[in-house]
């Protein structure tokens, strides 16, 4: 398998991407539009495989190698020669089509065209290209280094081996995948988290019960690692907002209408545990 992959945005989660592959011995190019948001991304990677080593799970001079296998640059011509770009920037259509359109005619007619998205169809994305066969969802969860998950969305037109070449990508990196073979906004598991989510936040603004007691019963009630309103909180209710947003828009469901108070709380800068005061307080 041809090993060079370029990962367009160097915020968290493409960082993170960026961090797992070098890792599993692909060569990467990571791109954003300003030096400063490259610097805090190769930053993120590095104090991450310092507590790797620190912890023992990771030895000095494979981080090392790591780290030397990741190169940056501000110029989408970086992606040139890639055989897989997986695109992780503002979930916003316009602004992934703009990507989308420039790599359709930079890049190789063979390579693989991945979105991290969380929300957005697959085929709005793959739309704007000459090769929608060739463009799949390639979901990473936050923290990418720590989190098992990848979810693979087919667009209505992505191909099998697309598909096949992009799981083979992601399991390299050492992640477990799952199929969702019909391009619906959210796909399998932000439509779940956002569900629960939006359910979760109407029963805390009614006053049903606490923010705690809630969280507490998918926890003893359902065996989840996490309740929904910490997991809004570690996610961002910024970022849980759009995506059910996102959701609702497409399927017109109203269970994936955000409450009031979800608004309230961003129009407020109460985003979780980024802006320390979320759901809970930090």
């Amino acid at each position: 398998m041809a090993r060079k992959l370029a990962v367009i945005g160097a915020g968290l989660m493409g960082s993170g991407i960026a961090q797992v592959s070098a890792q599993a011995g692909w060569d990467v190019v990571l791109r954003d539009v300003t030096d400063a948001a490259l610097t805090r991304g190769t930053d993120g990677i590095k104090s991450s495989f310092d507590r790797f080593v620190a912890k023992g799970k990771l030895s000095a001079e494979d981080a090392r190698a790591a780290l030397g296998r990741i190169t940056t640059t501000t110029d989408l011509e970086g992606a040139a020669d890639a055989d897989i770009v997986v695109e992780a920037v503002f979930e916003q259509l316009d602004v992934k089509h703009e990507i989308f359109r420039t790599l359709d005619k930079l890049v190789r007619e063979d390579t693989v065209l991945a979105s991290n998205t969380s929300a957005i169809p697959i085929t709005k994305i793959a739309a704007v290209t000459e090769r929608p066969e060739r463009v799949v969802g390639a979901h990473f969860f936050s923290p990418v280094p720590m989190m098992q998950l990848c979810e693979l969305v087919r667009g209505y037109k992505t191909s099998d081996e697309t598909l096949a070449r992009t799981r083979e990508f992601a399991e390299s990196t050492g992640k477990t995948c799952i199929v969702v073979n019909r391009d619906v906004a959210g796909f399998v598991t932000t439509r779940l988290i956002s569900a629960l989510v939006v359910e979760a936040a109407k029963l805390y603004e009614s006053g049903v019960a606490t923010a705690e007691d809630i969280d507490l019963a998918c926890k003893l009630g359902f065996g989840h690692a996490m309740g929904p309103l910490t997991t809004a909180d570690l996610t961002g209710v910024d970022i849980l907002l759009h995506a059910t947003q996102n959701i609702y828009t497409e399927s017109q469901d109203e269970k994936f209408a955000p409450p009031e108070l979800m608004r309230r709380m961003v129009d407020a800068g109460d985003l979780g545990r980024k802006s320390g005061e979320g759901f809970y307080s930090y």
